[in-house]
């Protein structure tokens, strides 16, 4: 990191922030809101290239100066349409430049950028655009327009929807719906009469404005809308780059829901004040192969990615030939004692460096290369928990991955490890700027400008999330060590109190049990009954290659979970993790769901976290047989 430092301020890696991430005014190159920043990296930087996108296979390049074309075009049709200041615009597409465009062009005019799942339900649609009072809904093709058709009638508040994908809606006549090109060519006639307006308008924004409306992931019911303002997110802008600084230089791959802060944060408002380039994933599907293409400096992604591709390279190692397997298992094992030197000292002694790099240059290298890491500064992992044991393993095959902590209601940042700063098993020190505290019942509490305004249209709950002296309720459960690194223990409203009355924190038994590469998932059981048990989910590739390679029959995944061998598999590795803690946190009996688990199912959310009481309601009657 380039870090130079003023009297107020402070240079990071050719960008200005405030020295104190606590002070007023949040300013990132003397600009107080995003889209002020915005305006002047697009006059700044023209040419350079802010994002890429696959078209036709072929990857390719669009310049700030496009950005901010784009955007203008947006802002201005949208508001030649009737968009007013306040009114909230809802996005329902998956990740793509045009998201982007939309972002920041609501913003631009003093809109509310508001973004929608494409996994939710017609359902779930209308529960957002009348809670939020959409004034406009962008939909990204047929099957999206689709579900707002449905619901239509229900959601008068929608005075048009925008569709960016014509294909298939060529005879469309609706005078509710209108296209991307139609509204591009609105906004560009709107901005050639008055091409001063747009700029003016990004000029009336403030820091105190509402700029986006979040709606959390519901796993314990109904979304709630979080406010977020300009300052909240150039709160979080700062406190990133006094943390975990990006460079200009870098290429970020973006693929999680934008809809997410996490993703927001990573793949808009943070490459927007570093200056760096987003690659926009072609779909969630193709992200290991896009990771190979782009091969990014800097990769954030949330832990079920991060299994996934560990348990990609477990079974590559087990189709190996035996010297490769051989190979895999040493080069690993010398990677884990330089991690471990790294962990407790700092240094790594002189053999197990020269150990290191012998296999380093055998396998691992091109370990990193075939998996599109060879270029990777550091990983990043958040919005669930994630096993300390997988953090280590990609230390091992040199990829520095750490684990941060934020949520919606913290602008998606609170704390973080670095690279140069790591304590595994923690979510790190808390950021510049944001204080931290454990309140007597072991609540993780957060005071910092990142805090969020509170909830949409509902101050009941806005004012349970704020306690009397002004700290945020994370709702998590944790403890603060002496060095001040935080670690999360689970959830307060996720505690066990079994029979006996001994309280127990499922979190970090699930954690544990899901490094298994034979796991997916998994929820412990056992508030008010007598001991542990576990619904759990099989991963669904490592168990099949298992199957396979034991002759183990089946003919679906139903059959799969049901087959005594694989029955035998999941209870070895329950039993395994039953060794690391103490008998009352022991899991006496399991159960597998026999159903595969997408972002569609309410069990999960989009970001793959379960809906804990959604997989209880769900499966009681698994739960019952174990009792």
């Amino acid at each position: 990191m380039n870090m130079q430092s003023r009297s107020a301020s402070v240079i990071i890696n050719g960008v200005t922030f405030n020295a104190d991430p606590a002070a007023r005014p949040v300013l990132v190159d003397g600009q107080d809101t995003i889209v002020k920043l915005f305006a002047q990296r697009c006059a700044s930087l023209g040419a350079r290239t802010a994002h890429r996108e696959k078209d036709f296979g072929i990857w390719k390049s669009y310049s700030w100066s496009d950005y901010w074309t784009h955007a203008a075009w947006v802002g201005m049709g949208l508001r030649a349409l009737g968009l007013q200041r306040g009114q909230v615009v809802s996005i329902l597409s998956e990740d793509r430049k045009e998201w982007a465009y939309f972002d920041l062009g609501i913003q631009a005019v003093g809109g509310i950028a508001s973004g929608v799942y494409t996994t939710d339900s017609a359902a779930q649609l209308a529960y957002l655009l009348t809670d939020s009072q959409s004034r406009f809904l962008i939909v990204e093709n047929e099957e999206q327009l689709d579900k707002y058709l449905e619901i239509a009638d229900s959601t008068p508040d929608v005075q048009k929807v925008i569709v960016l994908e014509d294909e298939g809606l060529h005879a469309l006549s609706d005078p509710r719906v209108m296209f991307l090109a139609d509204l591009y060519a609105l906004g560009k006639q709107a901005h050639e009469a008055a091409p001063e307006t747009f700029g003016d308008e990004i000029s009336k924004s403030q820091p105190g404005d509402t700029a986006l409306l979040i709606y959390t992931s519901g796993t314990t019911g109904m979304p709630k809308g979080a406010m977020l303002s300009n300052e909240n997110i150039m709160a979080a802008i700062t406190a990133g780059a006094h943390g975990l600084p990006a460079q200009d230089s870098d290429e970020q791959l973006c693929f999680l829901p934008l809809c997410h802060i996490l993703e927001r944060d990573v793949s808009i408002y943070f490459p927007l004040a570093a200056k760096c380039t987003v690659n926009f994933a072609e779909s969630p599907e193709t992200v290991f192969s896009n990771l190979q293409e782009v091969s990014p400096m800097t990769f954030t992604a949330v832990p079920r990615v991060w299994e996934k591709i560990y348990s990609r390279v477990l079974i590559m190692a087990q189709e190996a030939t035996w010297l490769g397997r051989v190979s895999f298992s040493q080069a690993v094992k010398a990677g884990r004692k330089r991690a471990d030197a790294l962990a407790t000292t700092g240094r790594v002694p002189v053999l197990t460096a020269l150990n290191y790099a012998l296999w380093d240059m055998l396998v691992l290298r091109n370990l990193r290369r075939m998996l599109g890491f060879d270029r990777m500064r550091r990983g990043g992992t958040g919005a669930a928990p994630i096993s300390p044991e997988l953090l280590k393993w990609y230390w091992s095959i040199g990829v520095p991955l750490v684990e941060g902590y934020g949520m919606t209601e913290t602008s998606g940042i609170a704390t973080i490890n670095t690279p140069d700063d790591n304590r595994t098993g923690t979510i790190g020190r808390p950021v510049p700027g944001v204080s931290v505290r454990i309140a007597d019942d072991g609540e993780i509490q957060t005071k910092g400008l990142n805090n969020f305004q509170g909830y949409w249209r509902n101050n009941e709950k806005s004012a349970e999330s704020y306690t009397a002296d002004g700290w945020l309720r994370t709702g998590d459960v944790g403890r603060i060590d002496e060095d001040g690194y935080v670690t999360i223990t689970g959830r307060l409203k996720d505690i066990i109190i079994t029979a006996g009355g001994k309280n127990i924190t499922p979190a970090e038994i699930e954690s544990r049990l899901k490094f298994s590469h034979y796991i997916s998932d998994a929820v412990i059981i056992g508030d008010r009954r007598k001991y542990l048990t576990a619904l759990v989910m099989i991963d669904q590739e490592n168990v099949e290659k298992y199957a396979q390679d034991n002759k183990v029959p089946f003919s679906d995944f139903a059959s799969l979970c049901r087959a005594q061998a694989v029955q035998d598999l999941i209870r070895a590795e329950v039993e395994q993790v039953n060794r690391e803690f103490a008998r009352v946190e022991q899991i006496k009996d399991f159960r597998l769901i026999d159903v595969l688990l997408t972002a569609e199912d309410e069990e999960l959310t989009a970001t793959m976290k379960l809906r804990r009481s959604f997989v209880e309601k769900r499966h009681k009657a698994l739960i019952d047989d174990m009792y």
